[in-house]
């Protein structure tokens, strides 16, 4: 008999934001696997820490992060070769019937890298994806700022997107949250200001943990963010 797959979402940073499902697939768990930057802790791992039950760990180390642009074919292959080699080092666990938790910050099936473990591996094997409180929704929870009501149109950008696309779907959407912020905070910041949505943008850094920073879009003044800040521009700016 092989064994289990589980993909864990484990929320956006703060702990007790961990679901009781994610709680006990931590228990059930024979293997915990992870994502991190070489030489880098895992935050997925972080958020868990306290429900670590002496099971083996196994840390999956990205060989490159932001340095290479994703268009570089030198990026995708070594990217690709990356997800192959964790996929392989994940099933020989399950080929032996150990059940493997995967951790996910955020959702695991949002922008996480855990799917792409899942396409490679849920085909072959017993698979299941535990929920998880997503980064955008715990920060506009976090802030308490109504994001949506009613007819409003939602829309979720990376930020690696150009500078015009950016433009052309804030002036199209209602409500927007923009992830993968870093270096791409000027660009973000001229796109908004061009759709007219500037001074209804709120910057999120580390949302929901103790050391978060909150300010409107207009007071951050520097071109400097970490890659999983987000931006947050509510709708339902006609408020009944």
């Amino acid at each position: 008999m092989t064994g289990r797959l589980i993909g864990v979402g484990v929320g956006p940073g703060d702990p007790g934001l961990l679901t009781l499902n994610a709680i006990d697939a931590l228990k059930a768990a024979d293997v915990v696997a992870y994502f991190a930057k070489a030489g880098n802790a895992s935050n997925a791992r972080t958020i868990v820490a306290a429900h670590l039950n002496g099971a083996e760990e196994l840390p999956l180390l990205y060989p490159v992060t932001t340095e290479i642009p994703k268009e570089d074919t030198g990026y995708r292959d070594a990217i690709t070769a990356f997800y192959d080699s964790s996929a392989q080092d994940v099933a020989a666990h399950l080929d032996d019937g150990r059940t493997v938790a995967v951790l996910s910050e955020g959702d695991p099936l949002f922008y996480g890298s855990y799917m792409h473990l899942h396409v490679r591996l849920a085909t072959r094997y017993p698979t299941e994806v535990i929920a998880g409180v997503t980064g955008m929704s715990g920060c506009w929870s976090a802030i308490a700022t109504p994001m949506t009501q009613g007819d409003d149109v939602f829309t979720v950008l990376p930020a690696t997107l150009p500078e015009y696309e950016l433009e052309r779907r804030f002036a199209d959407a209602d409500a927007a949250v923009v992830m993968k912020i870093g270096r791409h905070l000027p660009k973000v910041r001229r796109a908004l200001d061009r759709a007219g949505r500037l001074d209804r943008a709120i910057y999120v850094e580390r949302g929901t943990m103790a050391n978060a920073a909150v300010m409107p879009l207009v007071d951050k003044l520097d071109g400097c963010a970490p890659y999983f800040a987000i931006v947050l521009v509510p709708g339902w700016e006609s408020r009944t």
